[in-house]
């Protein structure tokens, strides 16, 4: 069955003047913000009919974004020529579209064909293009996907997390008295006098002489694949590891050995795992939770092949968090000095992170989405019924969710080699 999407309407919808919040100054990129993905992350989520009105989801998306001036602002060019936020409240684009088929139907038989007509292509190449895009794709029966595509270099999946809510709230109660979120760049984090980096971060979260560049794939090998474990089966994990531990360590841990096996690794390889680790309760002073922007670095786990697989749960789990330890109050100070002394110097940083085609194996990289709320995604008519993952362009990046498909438990998304893809399937049910 294939599903044609027909866009109804395409439009940039900027604030009414008084709810514009920006006032037109230009806000600096931090050095989280820098050692980002440079470019637009889509987030994809599906209702089931009847769902509310596309003006009642437009209008508290505006009255969100109000809150959120770098949602509406554009790139722009500070007076020492570096990029920058421009808070222009120059909009948000908004498309409307139709899909020739149900909703249930494309999601059990044909939703992979034609996922990437359900969010907006974004081209960060563009220097008026928007920053936050949505698109609102009606089925035939009345379901609803929205689709969303946000620059990354705005803000990480915590800050997004919350801004999601903040939108269906609005939309489901017309409140004009939402939480603001904090917006401050510029007192978040601040560096030493003088700046005293103590370690090697031009060539962890930005490429210097000493960063090692992975091996890029052709897209056509990179797998996507989605794999579901219940709540009995991470309790069976977590009672594997014993004492505490985490939904998030315990699955890392379990597809790291799984992914290893598959990929049949040779025992004395090492292998390591980029954990994206929220930054805003480990520095000193903490950075306040609802923070809008990137607040994220990252650990590195790393053993021998062979210890993955032969390991207990607990020892991998351990070495995991050990590796999250580390990014303690000294490291995140290290890194905030290192950016202002970039800064000082008019040092250009590229960041690691990962580009189309990238093939980490022997390593992996994940991200958790475990904080985000689905249950509050609730625009009138209930939480979603589905959250769509677009394809992921980078071998051996994994994603972790909670699962709103299935009665609890926790999904992963995950893109192997297709020679790998086999061979996980077959294990990754199995803690043995």
């Amino acid at each position: 069955m294939a599903v044609t999407v027909e866009i109804t309407r395409r439009a940039v919808l900027r604030l009414p003047p008084p709810s514009a919040r920006g006032g037109g100054r230009k806000s600096p990129l931090t050095a989280f913000d820098r050692a980002s993905t440079d470019g637009y992350i889509p987030a994809i989520f599906a209702w089931n009919a009847p769902a509310p009105d596309n003006a009642v989801i437009v209008d508290g998306l505006l009255a969100a974004v109000a809150r959120y001036p770098q949602l509406a602002g554009r790139f722009g060019i500070d007076d020492r020529g570096r990029k920058c936020f421009h808070l222009n409240d120059a909009g948000v684009l908004v498309v409307e579209a139709q899909a020739d088929a149900d909703l249930a139907d494309a999601l059990v038989h044909d939703v992979a064909a034609h996922i990437d007509e359900l969010y907006p292509k974004a081209d960060k190449g563009r220097a008026d293009e928007p920053l936050f895009q949505a698109q609102l794709t009606r089925y035939r029966c009345g379901g609803l996907v929205i689709g969303t595509a946000c620059q990354h270099l705005v803000a990480d999946g915590q800050s997004m997390s919350f801004f999601y809510t903040a939108w269906a709230t609005a939309a489901r109660t017309a409140s004009a008295t939402l939480p603001s979120p904090f917006t401050d760049r510029e007192t978040i984090a601040v560096p030493r006098s003088p700046p005293a980096p103590k370690f090697d971060h031009r060539n962890i979260e930005f490429r210097g002489p000493s960063h090692s560049s992975y091996a890029v794939l052709p897209m056509d090998r990179i797998k996507n694949l989605a794999c579901h474990f219940p709540e009995e089966f991470v309790a069976g994990l977590k009672a594997r590891v014993g004492g505490r531990c985490s939904t998030f360590q315990c699955l890392l841990a379990h597809a790291w050995k799984k992914v290893t096996a598959a990929r049949d690794l040779a025992p004395e390889e090492f292998t390591q795992i980029r954990v994206a680790v929220n930054c805003r309760g480990r520095a000193d002073p903490p950075v306040p939770v609802e923070y809008f922007g990137n607040m994220v670095l990252w650990a590195f786990p790393r053993m021998r092949a062979r210890e993955v697989l032969s390991s207990s749960y607990a020892a991998v789990v351990g070495a995991i968090r050990d590796a999250v330890a580390r990014v303690d109050a000294e490291y995140i100070q290290s890194f905030v000095d290192f950016g202002e002394a970039a800064e000082r110097d008019g040092e250009e940083l590229a960041s690691t992170a990962a580009g189309l085609g990238t093939a980490f194996c022997p390593d992996l990289e994940v991200d958790s989405w475990l904080g985000f709320r689905f249950h509050d995604l609730d625009f009138g008519q209930g939480p979603p019924c589905a959250f769509l993952p677009p394809d992921l362009p980078v071998e051996g990046l994994m994603i972790i969710v909670p699962s709103c498909a299935a009665k609890g438990g926790v999904d992963l998304f995950m893109a192997l080699d297709a020679e790998h893809v086999d061979a996980f399937k077959q294990m990754c049910s199995s803690m043995d």
